[in-house]
């Protein structure tokens, strides 16, 4: 398709007066995330990524508002730039000279959901050549791999944006913070959009969007049933460990090759994370099964085909995203006998062990607090917890002082 300067000026400034001219309330919203994004600074890339819907353009409407009105911003995935390629980038260099003489020579750019543009990474490389302070935003995490290390080794600052936090939820909805209100949201999660009209259809569309626009169609995948029917089934078994060969034979789907490779996507798309079981060696934390977990539970639960509530998963899930928020660095561990639920840390070698249980009782209570005091024994400088709904203790177990805390507690 051919652009023009004209088209693609106009597109620009109905999103800029979209997003100067706007009331919604979410742009209201204290994000934690936010904090830690930093202003752009000259030679890097200011790169933002989370899962669609979570609040990347809500930043950047409170970014624009509070520091830089005449900033340049343009979002590739407005239907007017359907078909837009690297041919047009010396049509958009003139629209942003031509935006530049009508609003200020500002020398801000805000690129949003470019990665779908082939050779977006050479081109935000030329801007940032020409003293250009560029923020680029996306929904699949390839931006922060291999698309970067091409063109923008060491010159881009990585930011990711996730779905509300417990806090956010409660701040959003006006809530008190109590038990109650945190079941609440392991069922609903943090999509703000659902949260505001509590739609299920939201939570659906916004599964089935993630699935076409950021795997099907970006990577040319033409089995797109076999993907659904997999991304279906990792939504309905969060907390359970999967490997590529035993998800081909139990869905009947292609090889272990491409189950793999559709797992590489769903997680590139931040729709789930594969979490390793901690080995020194890193091929045997690739040959190991991994656990998988959604990137939100109310959109787990909309999507899954499980029968009940299953809140001890929903609950193990929901921890998982609360230290994903922290860090990368997550696995879990197990040897014969005994597992624990995460270790985690800021860096490669673990700091922390928790074990998750919605609710401590008589017959769980040994098999709990062996898999995490095992654990310690094998990683003698961890901090060690187990993580419940609404119980507080210490544990004395072989030897081993276990701190229990709840959900207010560890999520506060």
């Amino acid at each position: 398709m051919i652009f023009s300067v004209k088209q693609i000026l106009e597109t620009a400034e109905k999103q800029r007066e979209e997003i100067l001219n706007t009331g919604n309330f979410f742009y209201e919203i204290h994000r934690e995330c936010h904090e830690k994004i930093l202003p752009p600074i000259p030679q890097f890339a200011r790169i933002i990524i989370g899962i669609r819907r979570c609040g990347k353009s809500t930043f950047v409407c409170q970014d624009l508002k509070e520091r830089c009105e005449n900033t340049f911003y343009l979002n590739f995935d407005d239907p007017s730039l359907v078909g837009f390629d690297d041919s047009a980038f010396a049509i958009l260099d003139e629209a942003i000279s031509e935006f530049r003489k009508k609003y200020g020579n500002s020398n801000e750019l805000f690129f949003d959901e470019i990665q779908s543009v082939q050779g977006w990474e050479v081109y935000v490389s030329a801007k940032l050549k020409e003293g250009n302070l560029v923020t680029v935003t996306g929904s699949n995490a390839s931006l922060l791999s291999q698309e970067l290390g091409t063109r923008l080794t060491g010159r881009h600052l990585d930011y990711e944006v996730f779905p509300f936090s417990f806090n956010e939820f409660c701040t959003f909805l006006k809530k008190e913070g109590t038990v109650e209100d945190f079941s609440e949201y392991i069922e609903k999660g943090g999509f703000p959009e659902y949260l505001q009209y509590r739609q299920t259809q939201i939570l659906t569309r916004l599964f089935d969007d993630i699935l076409f626009r950021d795997i099907i169609v970006r990577y040319g995948i033409k089995d797109s049933r076999s993907l659904r029917i997999l991304a279906v089934y990792l939504c309905s078994n969060c907390g359970n460990l999967v490997t590529g060969s035993k998800l081909s034979a139990q869905l009947g789907l292609k090889t272990t090759a491409t189950i793999l490779e559709y797992l590489s996507y769903l997680e590139q798309s931040y729709l789930f994370s594969l979490v390793p079981k901690f080995d020194y060696s890193p091929k045997a934390q690739s040959v190991n099964p991994k656990k998988v977990y959604c990137i939100d539970t109310g959109l787990a639960k909309s999507i899954s085909i499980s029968a009940g509530k299953d809140l001890g998963r929903l609950f193990e899930n929901a921890v998982f995203s609360k230290i994903r928020r922290e860090t990368k660095n997550i696995w879990y561990y197990s040897e014969a006998g005994f597992e624990c639920d995460f270790l985690y840390g800021s860096s490669v070698v673990p700091e922390k062990a928790v074990q998750v249980c919605y609710e401590l009782t008589n017959e769980n209570l040994e098999r709990e607090s062996k898999g995490l005091v095992e654990t310690m024994k094998k990683f003698p400088d961890l901090e060690g917890k187990i993580v419940t709904l609404k119980q507080n203790d210490k544990i004395s177990y072989d030897g081993k002082i276990i701190e229990v805390v709840d959900a207010m507690r560890f999520f506060g």
